[in-house]
């Protein structure tokens, strides 16, 4: 089944462009420290943005989606909400206007403390728990499960008030592979709405998958 067949826009992703936490290998995933300027993007994650807004503005020409169609819709955290504004520069809307939204069920993940500002290296912990068992929280974080409730909440507002408009959603790099993932196991479920196909998605062995969806910093990806 065609997944226009049940979803009122098209939408595309974007990871936010390389940050400072990123260069500095630093797990960086409460609200608290995400908002924080000192962890927006890098010099180089600025240029990742700027192209992946050009690239995204010649994919809207070749699918002949006008520019008033375009929303953009971000996490609050320092670097997707810079992320969003270049993307926003390059495209000529104005990041304050009702074409943007921040949508704070679009935040990263939560890791828990026991992560929060130490190594990167430290990631595959977390993913080998995901693999076992998706629905089991690391100490004070969110599962697997946990982020793709919230997402569902995002993906229904968005398709609430939109309607055959070119989405694109801003945010991080778990929250966007469990986003891709349950999209793509949805248009294979049955269901009169979105939030009953979402809810057969989540299931261990849908959940578990998330990481083949992986994208690098600042990678544009349509969700097909």
């Amino acid at each position: 089944m065609d997944m226009a067949s049940f979803l009122r826009n098209k939408y595309w992703v974007l990871r936010h462009g390389k940050s400072i936490p990123n260069e500095r290998g630093l797990i960086v995933s409460s609200m608290e420290n995400g908002v924080l300027p000192q962890y927006e993007l890098a010099a180089e994650g600025v240029a990742q943005a700027r192209l992946a807004g050009e690239t995204f503005l010649e994919q809207l020409k070749e699918s002949n989606v006008e520019l008033e169609k375009v929303r953009i819709c971000y996490s609050p955290f320092a670097r997707t909400s810079h992320t969003a504004r270049v993307v926003a520069a390059v495209l000529g809307l104005p990041f304050d206007g009702p074409q943007c939204k921040m949508i704070e069920d679009l935040r990263e993940r939560y890791f828990g403390p026991a992560f929060e500002l130490l190594s990167h290296d430290k990631y595959p912990e977390i993913w080998a728990l995901d693999e076992k068992d998706p629905f089991v929280r690391p100490e004070g974080g969110e599962s697997a499960d946990d982020v793709v409730s919230r997402l569902s909440n995002a993906l229904e507002a968005m398709e609430s008030e939109y309607e055959g408009c070119a989405v694109l959603v801003v945010s991080h790099g778990d929250p966007l592979q469990m986003m891709q993932n349950i999209l793509h196991s949805a248009k294979q479920q049955s269901g009169n709405s979105l939030k009953e196909r979402i809810q057969a998605c989540r299931v261990a062995p849908v959940l578990s998958q998330h990481r083949r969806y992986a994208l690098l910093t600042g990678e544009l990806r349509a969700v097909i």
